[in-house]
């Protein structure tokens, strides 16, 4: 069965740090570039980080540039999303995909909150 499962999600003070991950199975990473996309309430989808396949290259939405970091073990089917210094802002249910910027098609995990609240 082909599936990606987000975990690490959880309630944060401002300022404080969560570490997401994304575990696949059912199929292997290695040949897709990983996106990590959040949706707050009321609000549309939102690409946040994209890491390519081959060369790891990381790429990130301006909202997060200098506080996220996407990184990759495809020996592990892996893929994780350190957030720190977080903002009640970035407050939303994080998705990991095997898309890009653009949230359609592709494989996609069912989700993982992170509210970020004093």
């Amino acid at each position: 069965q082909v599936q990606l499962v987000e975990s690490g999600g959880g309630l944060v003070q401002p300022g404080g740090s969560l570490r997401l991950s994304c575990t696949a199975s059912g199929f292997t990473l290695d040949y897709y570039e990983i996106g990590w996309f959040r949706q707050a309430p009321g609000k549309e989808l939102e690409g946040v980080s994209c890491i390519s396949r081959s060369d790891h290259t990381a790429y990130y939405a301006d909202s997060v540039k200098g506080r996220f970091s996407i990184s990759r073990d495809n020996a592990k089917n892996m893929v994780w999303l350190q957030m720190n210094s977080l903002k009640p802002e970035d407050t939303a249910i994080y998705y990991c995909a095997t898309r890009c910027w653009v949230a359609s098609g592709g494989f996609w995990g069912q989700g993982t909150q992170v509210t970020v609240s004093s």
